[in-house]
């Protein structure tokens, strides 16, 4: 079967097939839009071009020639005839948007002797050698290896000798000239002739395309949006239209709706007298669509809601006009930011274009990260140092840097960079990646920085034009004469355009109100809860605003670690006696009291769990090379004895405590097994706290009492008989009683597989995923990440890093174990999950389908459970039709 077809041929195929861009082409001719006729080589012929070793699939040129037969036919020319040649795009299309990774070629089948048989027929010359020297200059640098440098810097000479600012000024005689000195750059560079052979050109450019799936920015696009690499790329080949044919003529990117706000107006931009690739390669920063003449905007309005009604989503679409008359050159579903894909799902809800259900699946539930961006404080007045286009929102500061790579190398450090460009391209894709925001001086709404940064979530800011960029020295001067050098720090907000010099303070971020009934519709889905991660009343507070059913795990360690506390840990752990820890716990008390209060008034009605202490004791000292360079500061001075002899007894303390691993060693419930009273004081004050909020209140929380790191039932028997103890006796003195629940975590492999044991002498488990990750792969989690991950995810040893998204296989198996048999022997017991997975879409789905009863998150990672846990019910159930 042929992998080759007409666009009209191949209605019915999917994007998998078609790619992104050829599928949106045949649905457009289906439509009866006004599209360029054209043919689609499919994504298989790419598979096999990498499957037979970077050769081309056998018949393939062949059956392109005969469709290309009936290209000719329909258009009346011929490639390659310079008394009517017909020239041809070719442009790469993945079945998921890629935008600028991939490579395209446009006029091709242009030569010496087809430019003067099109001079003849336009009697356009500078029109013809504009359309010859960008053939030479795109298929030089992608069929032929020719830096592109090379061609940009002929061209910016060209100009500066003729004293004009824009390609567009430059006359024929020079555009000629300029052909020449692009066929010799090609020859220098490469030893080879430009090809004057158009099918020869044909055939390197198919293969060009082929290749730039695997080109670095690709990669790394792929790799930053978990893209399959096996998916390959369509070559869409279609017949050229030329928006720099004249003064009535240009090209242009349009959204059916804003794609950074989601509201519902035609947006984009309009570069008179230019191809698609001056408008997305931010060269020139082009017009407000707005600015078409009346008549061919109000074509676009028609356009653009027949392709809504068509898709049912918010399209970005490239068109050209040549001598008055539109073309549609391509369209897909466009990027857009997490606020306007939110807003765009509910406003088509209300429209009746889609259904609550398919608004639900519609949003990447990691793409909300987006909306809880810090933004600008508003009480804070700052004048800024420039003003350009506010392409993706949000406020980002960092050091001024102006190279890619060294931006993608300290970004890998975990330093905060600004990346300064006067455009991006895509070879910029990995200091994108690294980069808090991105500040370019040229470019619009539409450029290729905008719509990756929007992609993304990253700050953006672009068409800067107040700022003169210095590359080569390093730094840019704003209209006012200020110079911001590489390394200084500049803000941007990416909401209102604006560049500010150091860093502006910013505020948390608020849910739209778009993104409150959204989730309001996937609350209405989900089987899941979702509760928060939270150790502080600020943390519980934000945690409830953003929709949290409860805490899954209140810490207790920062309790003790605080300046005020942490010398009364201290004297507790030198007692000599249980005597002396009991009475420094005594002064513990108050304090843990006071913290649980604050949590519980802010959690009132919902449950918190208390992970009761789980670090060893030896992380509450001080470094034993600390203390040896206090005691040697005190050696032989008089007076100081006494100090002297506390620091060597907090030494042998230290060493006494010192193990070689402690993660598995003397922590957790352990610890409670040989110092009971540490637990003891702990649920005094969890309880005493809960019965004193409810008698100023009202009400308080559900209270959970979680014992780290149990691994056998006879552990947590042990300890939940004191802690039932403790409780009898904190009521006795009160004078009232609360409910209470006791369980553990599930963290170590054999409490996952002796889970009917425990779960006889437990109200709930809770998965640590993030320990039980750890000992189920014998993974040091900060070592494996820091010395050998990335190389295992490069060599594909492993999917994705264990510790980001749930290993379905091991510890996933030990989850479902856990959750099933535990829950057959206690069929009372709740079942939820506290570590970092719990706000990992696919890890979410997992658990769904486990049946745990919760997922806990970190606060900002509510939203995205909440959103994540509907989508996977709504998977694994029928649709039940809802109304909003």
């Amino acid at each position: 079967m042929s992998l080759v077809g007409l666009f009209e041929e191949l209605n019915g195929l999917s994007r998998f097939e078609l790619g992104g861009k050829g599928f949106g082409l045949v649905q457009m001719t289906a439509m009866g839009l006004p599209v360029p006729p054209g043919m689609i080589i499919q994504t298989e012929a790419c598979k096999q071009y990498y499957r037979q070793g970077g050769k081309m699939p056998e018949g393939l040129l062949d059956d392109v020639r005969k469709k290309l037969a009936m290209l000719e036919a329909k258009t009346g020319k011929r490639f390659g005839d310079p008394s009517n040649p017909l020239l041809l795009s070719v442009r790469s299309g993945a079945p998921y948007s890629m935008p600028g990774m991939m490579d395209t070629i446009l006029n091709l089948g242009m030569n010496d002797k087809v430019a003067e048989g099109l001079v003849k027929l336009t009697d356009d010359p500078r029109f013809v050698y504009d359309a010859y020297r960008r053939l030479i200059q795109m298929f030089g640098r992608i069929a032929m290896g020719v830096k592109g440098e090379r061609f940009e810097r002929e061209l910016e000479a060209v100009k500066h000798r003729l004293g004009v600012k824009s390609d567009v000024e430059i006359p024929a005689s020079e555009m000629r000239k300029l052909v020449e000195e692009f066929k010799k750059i090609v020859r220098e560079e490469t030893g080879r002739e430009f090809p004057q052979d158009p099918w020869e050109q044909l055939r390197m450019a198919v293969e060009a395309v082929f290749k730039s799936w695997n080109n670095p920015r690709a990669v790394e696009y792929r790799r930053y949006y978990k893209i399959s690499e096996e998916l390959g790329t369509a070559v869409n080949i279609q017949t050229m239209v030329f928006g720099n044919l004249g003064e009535n003529s240009g090209s242009g990117v349009g959204f059916t709706r804003n794609p950074a706000t989601g509201e519902r107006r035609l947006y984009g931009e309009y570069l008179p007298k230019a191809q698609g690739e001056d408008v997305v390669a931010g060269i020139r920063t082009p017009l407000p669509i707005e600015k078409m003449s009346p008549e061919l905007y109000r074509q676009l309005e028609d356009v653009a809601e027949k392709l809504e009604r068509h898709f049912k989503d918010m399209q970005d679409f490239e068109f050209t006009v040549e001598n008055g008359k539109l073309y549609m050159l391509q369209t897909r579903n466009g990027k857009r930011t997490a606020q306007a894909a939110v807003k765009i799902a509910v406003d088509m809800v209300h429209e009746g274009l889609i259904t609550p259900e398919e608004a639900i699946l519609r949003i990447d539930p990691l793409e909300l990260n987006q909306l809880l961006h810090r933004r600008l404080h508003p009480d804070i007045k700052v004048n800024p140092i420039a003003k350009g286009l506010n392409a993706s929102p949000g406020a980002a500061t960092g050091v001024v840097v102006f190279d890619t790579d060294e931006a993608a190398e300290r970004g890998s450090r975990g330093e905060k960079v600004i990346l300064v460009r006067p455009e991006t391209t895509p070879e910029d894709i990995k200091g994108i990646i690294a980069a808090q925001g991105v500040l370019t001086s040229r470019g619009g709404m539409t450029s290729h920085a905008a719509v990756v940064a929007r992609g993304m979530g990253k700050p953006a800011v672009v068409g800067c034009e107040s700022i003169r960029i210095n590359m080569d020295e390093g730094y840019f001067k704003t209209a006012e004469g200020l110079t911001v050098k590489h390394g200084d720090v500049i803000t941007i907000d990416g909401g209102s355009g604006q560049v500010f010099l150091g860093e502006v303070p910013t505020v948390e971020p608020e849910l739209t109100g778009e993104l409150n009934e959204l989730l309001a519709i996937a609350d209405r889905y989900r089987r899941l809860g979702v509760r928060a991660n939270a150790d502080t009343p600020q943390a519980a507070e934000k945690a409830r605003a953003l929709g949290a059913e409860g805490i899954g795990l209140c810490r207790t360690e920062r309790m003790f670690n605080a300046p005020d506390r942490l010398p009364i840990v201290r004297e507790m752990i030198m007692a000599a006696d249980d005597e002396g820890r009991r009475k420094a716990l005594e002064k513990l008390l108050p304090f843990q009291v006071k913290d649980f209060m604050e949590i519980f008034t802010a959690m009132r009605d919902l449950p918190v769990t208390v992970r009761l202490l789980d670090l060893p004791l030896h992380e509450f000292l001080p470094p034993p090379d600390q203390i040896l360079k206090e005691m040697l500061e005190l050696v032989n001075k008089p007076g100081k004895e006494a100090e002297l002899a506390e620091k060597q007894a907090l030494l042998r303390k230290v060493q006494i405590l010192h193990e070689h691993n402690p993660m598995l060693g003397h922590r957790g419930c352990r610890l409670a097994v040989t110092h009971p009273e540490i637990y003891v004081m702990q649920v005094r004050a969890i309880l005493t706290a809960a019965i004193e909020v409810r008698r100023r209140i009202g009400s308080t929380a559900k209270i959970q009492i979680m014992l780290p790191l149990v691994s056998e039932r006879n552990e947590l028997a042990y300890l939940r008989s004191i802690i039932d103890d403790t409780a009898r006796k904190v009521f006795e003195e009160l004078g009232e009683e609360i409910d209470y629940k006791v369980g553990t975590m599930i963290e170590t492999p054999r409490a996952a597989i002796t889970a009917p044991e425990i779960a006889d002498v437990a109200d709930f488990f809770s998965f640590g995923t993030n320990d039980l990750t750890q000992t189920t792969f014998g993974f040091s989690r900060d070592d494996v990440e820091a010395k050998f991950m990335a190389n295992y995810l490069t060599k594909k040893i492993l999917p994705s890093n264990p510790f980001e998204t749930l290993d379905v296989k091991g510890v996933g198996f030990l989850v479902k174990h856990a959750t099933s048999e535990g829950k057959k022997r206690n069929p009372r017991l709740e079942v939820g999950i506290c570590g970092e997975h719990g706000g990992d879409p696919a890890s979410i789905k997992f658990f769904n389908e486990s049946g745990l009863d919760y997922v806990s998150a970190s606060p900002y990672r509510v939203p995205i459970a909440r959103l994540a846990a509907a989508q996977a019910a709504l998977e694994v159930r029928e649709k039940i039709p809802i109304t909003i």
